[in-house]
């Protein structure tokens, strides 16, 4: 707050710079708030659009640039390998090739896993690791994010087409409905990167994230059940109560016993080691090579024992070649247009929401920044053209990032390494597959979700906020009870609920006087803080717009008739001022300097003063331009509480 010169005093008062209080001889200066000059319509309109989609000021560097110059930041803004690339040497290739070669031995059987999830052929999970992430590379600005499928997203996605197309009766469409949705996933997630939108998927909040990832994990791991146990005939639901009714009503004709043989030894072994890599970070490729070790091994071990043939379920083919175009594929018209639209935009925002905050996170560790905006565009722009490339939606995955990271990656060229390792299998390994046992592919889509279980985040959540642990409570159990969209529903319902009571409903408290200081703070934080007798002090910790401008007032004068109500009972003086502290108030519409004029409307009958306490720039505008300010008095407008308590006393009162 700019204050004016302190020379001409706007109000003189005594006070005792020992309690804070009125009633000495020391004379002290009183300021008046200071009015910041009016901005036109033009001006106030340009600021809170630069506030609000420009904030981070992304055009600074093109600044007194020349035409060449910036041209070539241009490019940069685009492609940001163009910057990062010239000063690219053969130590940092060193360590992108270990690194995506370390990721692509993890993200191999991962994604034929996944692509089951997503209720596709297995390629097509390979086929989402070789074209994404060749463009991520050149367009992201994350230097550890590993691109390709991840669990949830391909829960999502496979049971969202689901419930629109049967993918064992209509296999066909069922594929061309999932082009669709990837293409419009990337088309959402690129609207919002260009348009500087992304700041709406920060209303999906951190505890209805964790609570959706944990109900999601577990939904995952219920459903691996079926390749795990060698299960035929499997519910489609998602819901834990109907995988655990198919579960047990198949039971124990249904269930293979060398199935479960295989899958069990095999989830040990993945466990053991990523106990191990946890343990000591120097062994975390233990953890990233076990899943491919345990495919070779499985695989192995099927084909030597012909266990195919004593009813262990195996993958059987994946088709060999890099990713046929799919341009064609992609419905443009009809009615599977709005269904691929709908299931995408969902998608794109689930898999938008996990990437920036896999990118920020390790983006912190190494002490960079990221652009959210420009992540948002390269996300998209992989999607789009994976859609037209036979991928599905792809996204920055946790797991393979963390191995990335350590694993020592330096650039998105890691990426690039480990797209290349996904050609060289789809060109001439992808035969080997054929006798991988589907058990061990559900045991390693287990072992990759359990960490998507963070029940310590949990406990932080309930500790913290009990609303954040509702909205986190309220996800998880949406989705293993219901499915993934009621559960994602559930998550954005309740944090919208959170947002609409914290505005509707916002917080006030009484000040008190902190004794031997000049300090007013909420006497339930400080019980040691003293009220002035015959002055009640309330803060706002709020904007005061339509949407709480009456709450706030009739909160306002239940305080006061409380005040009254004890001042009765104890026969001391009643509250002849109300001092409203407005620090925290950001900002006020005529909604609420109507409820301001009420309010003090309602004080003169109870012969109550009204008083405000440093009313921040905008609002201080607002209450000249609406002629609030002339209404009560700019003498009774003051810079701080001590200065308002110094001239309002009752004391000050008898003696005028």
């Amino acid at each position: 707050m700019k204050e004016q010169d302190p020379s001409p005093m706007a109000s003189v008062g005594p006070f005792n710079d020992d309690d804070g209080l009125p009633g000495e001889r020391e004379q002290r200066h009183v300021h008046k708030v200071g009015v910041p000059p009016r901005q036109n319509l033009f001006q106030e309109f340009s600021a809170t659009v630069k506030e609000t989609f420009f904030h981070d000021a992304p055009l600074r560097h093109f600044k007194d640039q020349s035409h060449s110059r910036k041209l070539l930041l241009g490019v940069e803004a685009v492609f940001p390998i163009v910057q990062w690339g010239r000063s690219y040497n053969l130590s940092k290739f060193k360590g992108d090739v270990i690194a995506g070669f370390t990721i692509a031995s993890l993200c191999i059987p991962q994604d034929i896993g996944y692509a089951k999830l997503a209720n596709l052929p297995p390629q097509y999970g390979l086929y989402s690791s070789f074209v994404p992430p060749i463009i991520y590379a050149f367009m992201g600005s994350s230097r550890d994010i590993a691109i390709g499928p991840v669990a949830v997203v391909s829960l999502l996605l496979g049971t969202l087409l689901q419930n629109e197309i049967d993918p064992t009766q209509n296999p066909a469409d069922y594929l061309r409905l999932a082009f669709t949705a990837t293409f419009f996933a990337g088309i959402t997630q690129v609207t919002l990167g260009f348009f500087r939108l992304g700041f709406l998927i920060d209303f999906l909040s951190h505890a209805a994230i964790v609570g959706f990832m944990g109900g999601a994990a577990i939904t995952i791991a219920l459903q691996q059940l079926k390749g795990f146990l060698g299960i035929k005939d499997f519910t489609k639901k998602s819901d834990i109560i109907s995988v655990m009714r198919s579960v047990f009503s198949s039971a124990p004709h249904s269930w293979n016993g060398p199935t479960i043989l295989i899958g069990a030894s095999f989830l040990c072994f993945l466990l053991v080691a990523k106990y191990i890599g946890k343990k000591n970070r120097k062994l975390f490729w233990i953890p990233a090579i076990a899943p491919l070790l345990s495919v070779v091994l499985s695989t192995f071990l099927v084909y030597i024992t012909h266990a195919d043939k004593k009813g262990v379920q195996i993958v059987n083919h994946i088709q060999k070649g890099i990713n046929p175009l799919s341009l064609n594929d992609i419905f443009f018209s009809g009615e599977n247009v709005l269904k691929g639209f709908r299931v995408g935009v969902v998608a794109g925002l689930i898999a938008l929401t996990e990437a920036i905050a896999i990118g920020r996170t390790f983006a912190g560790m190494k002490d960079y920044q990221i652009d959210g905006n420009k992540e948002m565009v390269a996300l998209g722009t992989m999607n789009v053209v994976g859609s037209m490339t036979s991928c599905y939606v792809a996204t920055g995955s946790f797991s393979r990032t963390a191995v990335n990271y350590m694993a020592g990656c330096h650039t998105a060229v890691s990426n690039l390494v480990m797209s290349f390792v996904v050609f060289l299998t789809l060109e001439f390994i992808t035969p080997l597959f054929k006798y991988t046992p589907n058990a061990i592919l559900a045991a390693i889509i287990i072992s990759a979700v359990i960490n998507l279980i963070d029940y310590e985040a949990a406990i932080l959540i309930w500790k913290t906020d009990k609303f954040d642990f509702v909205a986190c409570i309220g996800a998880f159990f949406g989705v293993i009870f219901s499915s993934v969209e009621i559960g994602l529903l559930v998550a954005v319902s309740i944090s919208f609920a959170k947002i609409l009571l914290q505005v509707t409903r916002p917080r006030t408290a009484i000040l008190g006087n902190v004794p031997r200081t000049t300090v007013y703070r909420n006497i339930l934080q400080y019980p040691e803080a003293t009220q002035v007798p015959g002055v009640l002090i309330i803060r706002v910790d709020s904007a005061i717009y339509f949407s709480n401008s009456n709450y706030i007032k009739e909160r306002i004068l239940r305080w006061l008739t409380d005040e009254d109500e004890k001042s009765n009972a104890t026969y001391s003086q009643g509250i002849q001022f109300l001092i409203v502290e407005m620090s925290p108030v950001t900002d006020i519409d005529t909604s609420g300097i109507h409820a301001l004029e009420e309010l003090h409307r309602s004080l003169q009958k109870r012969e109550v003063q009204l008083v405000l306490a440093n009313p921040g720039p905008v609002v201080i505008d607002k209450l000249h331009a609406s002629g609030f300010a002339n209404v009560i008095g700019e003498d009774k407008i003051f810079l701080t509480v001590a200065d308002a308590v110094t001239s309002c006393s009752p004391k000050r009162v008898e003696e005028a």
